[in-house]
């Protein structure tokens, strides 16, 4: 069986999807919401996830399991209001939060995912 890696790099490759299951590299908030609070993160961070699953065949009714980074654990209840609203309703992966520090001191978000790819 063929292990497909997506925009591959030397230290990382953004997806690796292997007998149709796709393990994704950690996303957070993108440059116009890198220094906004933790809604705007939580929501840019999902909207990069979506571009990223959509990009390799794949969308959040197909999650399998996800794990949260939180800088602070007082964002927890806000960054849960986009997630809720995020995840389709009869489609929530397994899920793991835990608090950790950050790559960069302005995020307060980041999230791993893994998913079915139909079809591959």
């Amino acid at each position: 069986m063929s292990i497909e890696r997506h925009d591959t790099k030397a230290r990382m490759s953004r997806a690796v999807i292997h007998n149709g299951m796709a393990w994704l590299c950690g996303q957070v908030a993108g440059p116009e919401a890198r220094h906004g609070d933790i809604t705007e993160q939580t929501e840019s961070m999902l909207k990069r996830l979506d571009g990223l699953l959509a990009e390799i065949g794949s969308d959040r009714e197909q999650l399998l399991s996800a794990t949260i980074y939180l800088k602070d654990s007082h964002d927890f209840a806000a960054m849960n209001a986009v997630w809720d609203a995020w995840v389709p309703t009869g489609h929530a992966p397994a899920r793991t939060c835990v608090c950790a520090p950050m790559p960069a001191d302005e995020l307060k978000v980041e999230i791993t995912v893994n998913a079915l790819v139909p079809g591959r």
